[in-house]
């Protein structure tokens, strides 16, 4: 948090006392230290994920076991990704903010900067299993390495005694890469630091003015998110869910500030075992969350359609509302873990209803300051998933002991 607050003030310090050109030279220095951050970070993931995953699964023991609970893991990410893009639909219906800028409709040629991206059924369902196992660890294709990693934890505790010897390779695997992760996490507040500090050096105060209205609706319209989704929390694990929120303050903050879920992934999955939950659920149900469970940018994706068509006097019935809703909520499984993905998945769904992608251009601008929000949102909405899903198989143990 001084982290960040460092951050804003240098940032705003740069914006008043400097150039145009210092303040782009000072982005460019300034950004190398949040790219090589979050380059480290994923390089962390890959790994992280195969080998919890694969020893999660055989400890796990059989394919029902994997099925049961994975069957609860994707029922409730569809409950909590309908929930969010809900509760996006009915704050953006109820404030109408778009309607205040009263675009006219550009023409049809004119060019979003954006590639709008159409995900259909069989692209999907073709995308999620991997040509190479290799090909998807190094592009970080989180879904793909689900798949295979739920194969081969199978196979490997199929075949008994030989496939201990796998299980506690890639266990020590997992203790490495941790240990890696928390010689990373040294770079965190410096990392938070510098992400702020170029965001408010480019745009300064006068983007939260512009803005203004936009950003504290989607801000409160997050917290009332984290309300809700706590609150559902409590009726499975009762006041334990305050001691939830308070295990991963520090790794929604991580989040919130480099506005990357990834980047509080490698440490999520220590707290969650440091609060209850067994490893074997952790490292299975956590990283099918990041694939399957992102509540923050599915209130955004609602949120933002209908301000863009609100904007340029789009009108739309409640059916075709509805239908939009179903829409993204299909569309944004397909490319979970691309850059900026919200907006892709969002620019593919607005010409399906007419409304000008060109909207999209309105919100670039303080895509950063939104995506702080959808990313803390994403790591509680998969922290809370994760606690449930051990209550519901009845295993989530009172808190462990961290040892540091």
């Amino acid at each position: 948090m001084i982290a960040m607050v460092a951050g804003v003030l240098l940032g705003l310090w740069v914006h008043y006392e400097g150039s145009p050109t210092q303040i782009e030279g000072f982005s460019s220095v300034i950004g190398v230290i949040t790219d090589v951050f979050l380059r480290m970070i994923k390089m962390i993931i890959a790994p992280l994920v195969f080998s919890t995953l694969v020893v999660g699964i055989a400890k796990l023991g059989d394919i029902r076991s994997v099925g049961r609970i994975g069957g609860k893991a994707l029922l409730w990410f569809l409950c909590a990704s309908f929930l969010s893009l809900l509760l996006g639909l009915i704050i953006m219906n109820s404030l109408s903010l778009g309607t205040e800028l009263n675009l006219p409709v550009p023409a049809s040629g004119a060019a979003a900067g954006i590639e709008a991206t159409q995900v259909t059924f069989k692209g999907f369902i073709t995308h999620i299993i991997p040509r190479s196992i290799f090909e998807a660890l190094a592009g970080n294709e989180i879904l793909q390495i689900v798949v295979f990693a739920v194969f081969f934890g199978i196979a490997t505790a199929s075949i008994g005694e030989k496939g201990k010897i796998i299980i506690k390779a890639l266990d020590a695997v997992s203790l490495i890469i941790l240990r890696v992760t928390g010689y990373v996490m040294y770079l965190a507040p410096v990392a938070a630091a510098a992400a702020i500090s170029v965001v408010m050096a480019e745009k300064g105060p006068e983007l939260l003015v512009t803005y203004g209205k936009f950003i504290i609706s989607f801000y409160l319209a997050i917290l009332g998110l984290w309300l809700i989704l706590l609150l559902i929390a409590s009726l499975f694990i009762g006041r334990r869910v305050i001691n939830l929120a308070l295990t991963i303050k520090d790794m929604i903050l991580l989040a919130f500030s480099t506005a990357s879920s990834e980047a509080a992934f490698p440490r999520l999955i220590v707290e969650l075992e440091n609060f209850g939950c067994p490893p074997k659920i952790v490292s299975f149900v956590l990283p099918l969350g990041y694939s399957f469970n992102l509540d923050g940018s599915m209130l955004y994706m609602t949120f933002a359609s209908l301000f863009i068509a609100q904007a340029y006097g789009v009108p739309l019935t409640l059916g075709q509302e509805l239908s939009m809703l179903l829409v993204l909520m299909l569309t944004s499984k397909g490319i979970a873990g691309v850059p900026r993905a919200a907006l892709v998945v969002i620019a593919g769904t607005l010409t399906l209803y007419n409304i000008p992608q060109q909207g999209l251009l309105l919100l670039l601008g303080i895509d950063q300051i939104l995506d702080m929000a959808r990313s803390a949102t994403n790591v509680l909405g998969n922290s809370i998933a994760t606690v449930v899903v051990s209550k519901w198989e009845g295993e989530l143990e009172e808190a462990a002991v961290n040892i540091k």
